[in-house]
């Protein structure tokens, strides 16, 4: 995933969601990577744990920009004011609610994470996909960042 954000040279600076987060890895890795800022959205106890305790050791806990968001992805969209430039949005392979997820996402560029590919509404563009293994990476641009030059 990171080496496809680095080719397309959208996180130095960038406000980048971490969605679904997890233990934090990829807003970290992202924070590494140059991002100004990112916002981690998570629902459960026991993973926002481990995303302040992962922060803490890699240095970026109490970092002006990272936040962390206790709440339900879809909630947290709905409610945010927010525009992003980069959404990195993996939930479980379970999921189902991509269509009410990709009609609140509010980012320029998204890199969605799934087993199955993806029906992308209107209001994006399908970048390009990426296939490793039984994971699939969608790479989308918001229609008004479609003109912009987005990398190979």
């Amino acid at each position: 995933m990171f080496d496809v954000l680095a080719a397309l040279g959208v996180l130095g600076g960038a406000d980048v969601l971490d969605l679904f987060a997890g233990s934090g890895a990829l807003g970290i890795e992202a924070l590494s990577r140059g991002a100004a800022s990112v916002t981690f959205v998570e629902s459960g106890r026991r993973a926002l744990e481990a995303i302040s305790a992962n922060l803490e050791r890699c240095g970026f806990a109490g970092q002006a920009g990272v936040r962390v968001v206790r709440c339900e992805a879809l909630a947290f969209l709905a409610r945010s004011q927010r525009r992003y430039d980069v959404a990195l949005v993996d939930p479980p392979y379970g999921f189902a609610a991509w269509p009410a997820l990709l009609d609140r996402l509010d980012a320029r560029l998204a890199v969605l994470e799934s087993s199955r590919p993806l029906d992308v509404p209107g209001r994006f563009e399908v970048h390009r996909t990426y296939r490793y293994g039984t994971t699939l990476l969608t790479v989308v641009t918001a229609p008004e960042a479609a003109g912009a030059e987005v990398g190979p």
